[in-house]
Formats: structure tokens, C-alpha cells, sequence
């Protein structure tokens, strides 16, 4: 592509210097030529208009070329106006900027011996023409792209067998890419023939890509009601524990998709074949998306209070605390909503108190990660040390739990979290007289 320089003149025209040796283009020349990006080869039909803000909007484009963008405001120009220094802005930016007593050019800062503003129409056209291009060719490929999606959902009607899973995988293609194609196959019926394809017969290989092109679709409350059934429940169940990790998180996100609607009843996910599986998919270290998606839906399963008991059961406990000091943070705020909602069970209490990592890798955290980490933490520290005083607060003040506290006490945290940090700071204290708590209380020790 060629250098150019762009310069404005009084009478609102733009000249593209190319490579600066003097050679002017005029608009036409400039679009076609490709000389800011134009495309060549796509024109705004005859008669055709479009609003320059709707397309501005809707491209939302990353390499729109410098010329075109606002100093000011650098966002593409919609109302372009030239200064008397040569400098072109957005009309509504620059006349913001005098109103503010500015008189000096924004760019330059020169001082303006004429404050009136004129029209650039020819670099207005240029970048009317630039996105009319770019909008022109989205339409095309988005109506290619919904009529792709109705073939093949008709396809689907009529094929089976190996032929059915191709076809299917070329949707769930075309759906992950393009919005306009999953709006098609919501409107066309799409989502009620793929569900039809789940059930207690249906392959891994067919439900593995029906899942991934449902889990991507906007579901209605019939859609879910109807992908709430025990049998295709159960085929979910079977792949998360089976299937690839694609499959895995696609399962595990629809569940979660489904256990979002009101009429949604917790005895759906109550099988420990799909608690097992989805903490297999949080302990799998080698692949974080499948960490992320497990935990997500493992902590909409515990906002559910009669499926706590069984995510105990399966030994949850102990294995997310062995995993809190790999975890990123989202994925670590999580893992330490779920350990505190299932401190909140006797049997929860008892796990995570045997649980030799408990103290340390939660001691660990306070202060480290934000504020919602902290609260979790002492919340689960609370819980522990007061089933075993005796036990659990001198490992925790041994372990600097006290300095710990001391600095929440000092930060500026909420008030619920102080006075949380004062209690438990007050029942670690019990086991040790006053001069030797003192001396376990050292900020030099929490920094180390």
C-alpha cells in the first residue's frame, strides 16, 4: 500500500499526498485504489443510504485509517469540520472545546486568529464511502451466513448417521462465528430439532456437537424445560465424564444454563456420577477453561443447600483446598465460595478441619487476592477454629493467622470483616498468654 499524507484545506477539500512526491488523489481515485483500506471491488448501490452513525456503531472496526479519527475524541468523525490551522475535528468536539474558553487549536495549540469552523464534505464522504464498504460486505456475509444456517438446519431434518454429525459440526461452526446465524436457528425452530436429537439413544458423537451449537443459542424457558429431561440429563452426565474437554465445558455450561431457570429443581443434578465428573474437570491442572467452567457450575450447585451434603461426600472438600494454590484469581474466589458454603455443614466443618492444608493455604490468602478472597477465607477459618479451638487456633497463630488479622483489623476493609478479623483474633488468643500472643502477633512474620 502506498505512503500518503493527508492535508485539509480552507475550502474543506483533503489532498492524499502519495508517498510525497507530490502525486494528488482525488476521493474516487483514493477508494478505489485502496489507498486508506476501501476494498475495491464493493460500491454503495444507487440509492442506497445508510446512516453513518448506525454503521460507525454497528462495525465497531479496530483498523479504521488515523485521517478519519476525532482527535479529540478519537472516535471515527461523523460531522467533520476544519480549523483555520488546517486541523479537522468532530464538529460536537470542537465546539465543546470553545465552549470551554479554549481558543488555540486542540492538536497544534496554536492560537486561532479565525474560530469559525467549515465543513470537510469531501473527507465526510471519504469515510461515508469507507464504512459504506465495510457495511455493505457485513450484510453480504451476514445473509450468506443465515441462509448457510437454514440449509442446514433443513439438512438436519433428513440426514442420519455420520452424515447427521457433519452436518451438525458445520453448524456449530457457522453458530460460534456468527451472531446472525444463531439468531436464525432460534427463529427457525433450530433449538427444539437439535434438542429432539438428545436422548437416551443418542450418540456421544451427535450429542457432543448438539451441545456445543445449544450451549452458544439464547434458550427460552420451554427450550430448558425441555432439555431438563431425565434422559437427556442423563446423556449430559455421561459425556461430562466422558467426553473430550470441549464436550466436558460445553456440558458443564448448558447444566449451568439450565440451573438458571426458576422452574429448575435440584434433584435434576443430584447424581454424584455428575458431581465426580465435574471435580474431575476442576482438578484437571493441564487445562484452566476446564478449571473455570467446572468450578462455575460447582458454585451454583452449592447455592442449592440440599446438594451440599453430596458434593461433601465425594470428598470435594479436601481437593479444592489442595488446589487453592494453583488457582487464578476468579477461579480462587470461586473454589472459596463453594469451601464456604459447605463449611456451613457439620460434615463440611469435620472435612475441612482433617484436612491438614486447610489452615495454611487459607491463612496464606488473607490479604493476597481482594477483599471477597479475604471475607471467604475468615468465614472458613471461623468455622474451623471454632469446632476446635484447642486444636485449630494455635495451628492457625502458628501458622501467622494472627498477623494476618491484625493487618485486616488496620486496612481499610468493610466494618463486617474487622469485626469478623476482632472475634477470631479473640478466640486464637484463648490458648496463650498475653506477652507470648504478643509475639506471635509480628508484622515482620506476615510480610515474610
Amino acid at each position: 500500500m502506498p505512503m500518503f499524507e493527508v492535508s485539509s484545506r480552507r475550502d474543506g477539500d483533503v489532498r492524499f499526498d502519495v508517498g510525497g512526491g507530490g502525486h494528488v488523489l482525488d476521493l474516487d481515485t483514493a477508494v478505489k485504489d485502496g489507498v486508506l483500506g476501501g476494498g475495491g471491488g464493493v460500491c454503495v448501490g444507487v440509492g442506497e443510504k445508510f446512516d453513518l452513525k448506525k454503521m460507525i456503531d454497528e462495525l465497531d472496526l479496530s483498523d479504521v485509517p488515523a485521517v478519519f479519527i476525532c482527535p479529540i475524541s478519537l472516535e471515527p468523525m461523523q460531522d467533520p469540520v476544519t480549523l483555520c490551522t488546517g486541523q479537522t475535528y468532530e464538529r460536537s468536539n470542537i465546539l465543546k472545546w470553545f465552549s470551554l474558553d479554549h481558543f488555540t487549536c486542540p492538536t497544534t495549540m496554536q492560537e486561532l486568529w479565525d474560530d469559525s469552523v467549515t465543513p470537510n464534505k469531501t473527507l465526510y464522504h471519504l469515510i461515508y464511502s469507507w464504512f459504506s464498504q465495510r457495511y455493505l460486505l457485513m450484510k453480504k456475509r451476514s445473509e450468506d451466513v443465515q441462509g448457510r444456517a437454514s440449509e442446514l438446519l433443513e439438512t438436519l431434518k433428513k440426514v442420519k448417521g455420520q452424515a447427521r454429525v457433519q452436518t451438525l459440526k458445520e453448524l456449530q461452526q457457522v453458530v460460534v462465528a456468527h451472531a446472525s446465524a444463531r439468531k436464525t436457528v432460534v427463529d427457525e425452530g433450530g433449538v427444539s430439532l437439535i434438542s429432539s436429537l438428545l436422548g437416551p439413544f443418542t450418540s456421544h458423537a451427535v450429542g457432543s456437537e448438539a451441545i456445543g451449537i445449544l450451549v452458544n443459542l439464547t434458550l427460552d424457558s420451554e427450550s430448558k424445560t425441555n432439555l431438563m429431561q431425565p434422559a437427556k440429563i442423563s446423556l449430559m452426565v455421561d459425556m461430562l465424564n466422558e467426553g473430550s474437554l470441549e464436550t466436558k465445558i460445553s456440558c458443564t455450561r448448558l447444566i449451568e444454563m439450565l440451573m438458571d431457570e426458576k422452574d429448575f429443581r435440584s434433584e435434576i443434578v443430584s447424581s454424584l456420577s455428575l458431581l465426580v465428573g465435574l471435580l474431575r474437570l476442576v482438578k484437571d491442572k493441564r487445562h484452566s477453561n476446564g478449571t473455570s467452567a467446572g468450578l462455575s457450575l460447582l458454585k451454583t450447585v452449592c447455592t442449592h443447600k440440599q446438594l451440599r451434603n453430596q458434593v461433601v461426600s465425594i470428598g470435594a472438600v479436601s481437593q479444592l483446598v489442595e488446589l487453592l494454590p494453583s488457582l487464578n484469581p476468579d477461579c480462587l474466589e470461586s473454589a472459596l465460595y463453594i469451601l464456604d458454603a459447605l463449611s456451613t455443614l457439620p460434615e463440611g466443618k469435620s472435612a475441612l478441619k482433617d484436612c491438614s492444608k486447610t489452615i495454611p493455604n487459607l491463612v496464606r490468602l488473607l490479604m493476597r487476592i481482594s477483599e471477597s478472597c479475604t471475607q471467604y477465607a475468615l468465614s472458613i477459618l471461623w468455622a474451623v477454629c471454632k469446632l476446635a479451638p484447642e486444636e485449630c487456633a494455635s495451628l492457625a497463630v502458628e501458622a501467622g493467622l494472627a498477623a494476618k488479622l491484625l493487618l485486616v483489623i488496620q486496612s481499610g476493609c468493610n466494618p463486617v470483616l474487622k469485626q469478623r478479623s476482632a472475634e477470631l483474633l479473640k478466640l486464637c488468643s484463648l490458648n496463650y498468654t498475653a506477652t507470648t500472643f504478643i509475639s506471635k502477633c509480628k508484622l515482620t512474620r506476615t510480610i515474610q
